[in-house]
């Protein structure tokens, strides 16, 4: 990767410190800090730049008033697949009536029916047969 280095003048008038920096060098340099590994400082420095004064344009970036060049590397996009949910399959209810059947007559007792309740049909069906 070819890297370029320019030097601003500040044409005499204005303090040593202060530069004019073109919006299209500041997003250059802004592009470069926020590829993958590259850190403000380290940017920064290469540019004779504050990190602070770096992460101000980065915050114009943010705001929409500097515009970024594209990206020189591809942009890679992941397919994004979206499951909709299956709806709940219907709920049975448990019959809790129990029921006793012997041969052809079925014996439906009432719900809640009492394990004494259920035994002394038994025994009473028992005893009949």
């Amino acid at each position: 990767m070819e890297t370029t280095l320019e030097v601003l003048t500040t044409g005499g008038r204005r303090r040593e410190g202060n530069r004019q920096w073109p919006d299209e060098v500041k997003a250059r340099i802004v592009s470069e800090s926020l590829r993958p590994g590259a850190t403000v400082n380290e940017v920064a420095g290469r540019y004779g730049l504050k990190a602070n004064h770096l992460s101000s344009w980065r915050t114009l970036a943010r705001q929409g008033k500097l515009v970024l060049p594209e990206p020189e590397d591809a942009v890679e996009f992941a397919a994004m697949v979206i499951d909709t949910p299956l709806p709940e399959p219907p709920t049975v209810k448990a019959a809790t009536r129990p029921e006793i059947v012997v041969g052809p007559v079925t014996i439906r007792l009432e719900e809640g029916a009492s394990a004494s309740r259920i035994a002394s049909i038994g025994r009473a069906l028992a005893a009949a047969t």
